[in-house]
């Protein structure tokens, strides 16, 4: 198939002049119109927009800097950014000068040498070529932004709807609950259910990764939490049984780490189970506060895991904060992390309510100068009433 040939619109006063570039432009493989004044150039543009103007520096009416002027402010881009060398009859660069000054991508200096007129033509299309690449592909990632934006925005309204938006009715106990995701998803969820032997069960887990895969983790993870609960009496069984179907899902190449603590609300007895989760802290009114770690490695890895219950009781005025690791701090900022233990100092502080507490553990994780999180952050804070 043969290439489309450029156009060069040549703009002279001289009917000569423009004649004589037209067939050596011509000769040359392009396809060349004429115009005799700026006026009539500009006309022109607007009927059909050449490749690249050869504009005289000197002409009556409108003369070349005039006319780049216009062409420079022209509402419509393709003609804005047209590629102009101006052809002068003056040498020096005072001469030079006023013709970038008047927006003139090059110059030629008459009598003009075609060899270097040629070379000049064949760089600026070259530049125009690329420039108009470079807009495309602007324009292509724009679009595939947008569509981005819409497909993560639809995703965080799905995740919302998994994440529950408010606590669970429990007569005499407190539960607080925050999810700051890096982006618009996140790999982090928690959520709670009836167990079938009337205790409730409040679970948090931690997908590798982040965004969108990570937040499609966090679906499976909910539905396994949901399903494993069904007819099992306790939580070292739900996680097993969560950890065979996510195994058998993902053949050991995507891993989660969670924690559940089944919760009796009638006497405080809770029994914990971790798998390579971050410590649940529990903070007591009238004791020392204490930490409880993950007993089995990340859900997913191990095919036949272990999972151990942990027993605690919760008096009046105890509590327990299950998190995941985004509650330890920015890791790239000049910022210490927190650890467990400190987490734990400020949950053993005294506190109007457990959100209240909540809120004061977030003022250390989160930093005060707004700078984005460094990982996904969830807690979940339940507090028995004093």
């Amino acid at each position: 198939m043969e290439r489309k040939k450029e156009v060069i619109l040549i703009i002279d006063d001289d009917r000569a002049s423009r004649r004589m570039l037209s067939r050596a432009l011509g000769d040359a493989g392009y396809d060349c119109r004429e115009a005799p004044g700026g006026d009539e150039a500009l006309q022109l543009l607007h009927e059909e927009i050449p490749s690249l103007l050869l504009l005289d520096f000197r002409m009556p009416g409108l003369n070349g800097a005039e006319v780049v002027t216009r062409l420079r402010s022209d509402p419509d881009p393709a003609i804005a950014q047209l590629p102009v060398v101006m052809l002068t009859g003056e040498g020096g660069e005072e001469s030079e000068v006023v013709c970038l000054e008047a927006g003139a991508s090059d110059f030629v200096t008459k009598p003009i040498n075609v060899s270097v007129l040629r070379a000049r033509i064949d760089t600026h299309l070259r530049l125009q070529g690329l420039r108009q690449q470079l807009q495309q592909q602007n324009a292509e990632l724009e679009a595939w932004r947008e569509n981005l934006e819409r497909d993560l925005a639809a995703a965080r309204l799905t995740q919302q709807s998994l994440i529950p938006q408010k606590p669970p009715f429990l007569p005499g106990w407190e539960v607080a609950s925050v999810y700051r995701p890096v982006i618009q998803v996140g790999g982090d969820i928690y959520g709670w259910l009836r167990m079938s032997d009337g205790r409730t069960l409040f679970w948090i887990a931690d997908a590798t990764g982040h965004g969108a895969a990570a937040a499609l983790l966090t679906t499976l993870a909910k539905l396994l939490f949901q399903h494993g609960s069904g007819e099992r009496a306790h939580p070292a069984e739900i996680m097993d049984a969560v950890n065979a179907e996510f195994r058998a899902t993902f053949g050991a190449r995507s891993f989660m780490t969670a924690m559940c603590v089944a919760l009796d609300p009638t006497n405080g007895r809770a029994s914990v189970v971790g798998a390579g989760h971050p410590p649940l802290l529990v903070a007591r009114r009238d004791a020392a506060p204490e930490m409880v770690a993950s007993a089995a490695p990340p859900l997913g890895l191990i095919e036949n895991s272990s999972f151990a219950e942990t027993t605690i009781d919760l008096e009046p005025g105890d509590g327990f904060l299950l998190h995941t690791d985004g509650l330890y701090g920015p890791a790239k900022t000049g910022v210490e992390r927190s650890t467990p233990a400190q987490l734990l100092s400020l949950l053993a502080q005294e506190s109007s309510s457990a959100e209240a507490l909540l809120e004061r553990i977030l003022a250390r994780a989160v930093p005060a100068s707004g700078e984005p999180l460094a990982d996904d952050l969830a807690a979940l804070l339940v507090r028995r009433v004093p």
